[in-house]
């Protein structure tokens, strides 16, 4: 791993340990169904951060898919789109949620 790519982690580990610390003090406070959603969509992000440091230093390894001709570890893949699905759903809640009043 070169120099740049430590640094790069280092910051995105850094930044997204405060928004998974800030989402679980939030969970804590909050039942509210779409900031439940939020909280998810932050956590699963933070855990994907950790997941691509672990596959770059080779501490784990994961099961590649074909995608288009493309290998893609599956997990990775999985770990990519899951928070994306959960910020969706939360802002269609919210929005279900605002066109009821």
């Amino acid at each position: 791993m070169t120099e740049t790519e430590i640094i790069f982690f280092t910051i995105k580990l850094f930044l997204g340990g405060i928004i998974a610390f800030l989402a679980i003090m939030l969970w804590s406070k909050t039942r509210d169904f779409s900031w439940m959603f939020l909280v998810f969509a932050a956590v699963t992000g933070y855990s994907a951060i950790v997941f691509d440091l672990l596959l770059k230093l080779g501490f784990v390894t994961a099961k590649e898919i074909s995608i288009f001709g493309n290998e893609i570890p599956l997990v990775q893949l999985v770990l990519s789109v899951v928070p994306s699905l959960f910020v969706i759903i939360a802002f269609i809640i919210m929005l279900s949620k605002s066109g009821r009043k």
